[in-house]
């Protein structure tokens, strides 16, 4: 009940490999390998390692399904926000380079913001992004 709760207020959990692997596998390219994912209600966002997959299940039947990719070659900064009292979640929000050329003049950037249950421990994510984050700024401008 919990968890069904969490999902309702826009908080995502954790789902096992073998779980995302039988669900959202068709989704991999080749030798792409799933590191972690998490899901809401009806959405999901699953973490490779080369991109994050979100997927979006549509209408009311939910057969309808948008895939979408960041790849971790783009991201540039992550910010995180714990939960506080009350009924704070945690926030983790990814700025990521959105256009095809990332040394281009005129580079596009977006933000995807994701939000847990203020009991789910967000550092260890926050800490995998941010590393990717760093490594990427010092390709990006070296």
């Amino acid at each position: 009940m919990a968890n069904l709760f969490g999902g309702l207020l826009g908080n995502y959990s954790e789902m096992s490999v073998p779980e995302l692997t039988a669900q959202y596998g068709g989704y991999l390219m080749n030798d792409e390998q799933i590191r972690m994912g998490f899901k809401l209600i009806r959405d999901t966002f699953i973490l490779t390692d080369d991109r994050l997959i979100l997927i979006d299940h549509q209408g009311v039947t939910g057969k309808k399904t948008r895939v979408a990719s960041i790849h971790l070659n783009s991201i540039y900064e992550v910010t995180m926000e714990t939960g506080g009292t009350g009924f704070d979640d945690c926030e983790l929000t990814l700025h990521y380079i959105a256009s095809p050329y990332y040394k281009a003049n005129n580079i596009q950037t977006a933000a995807y913001k994701f939000e847990f249950s203020k009991k789910f421990n967000v550092g260890p994510l926050y800490t995998a992004l941010i590393t990717i984050a760093g490594d990427n700024l010092k390709r990006l401008n070296g």
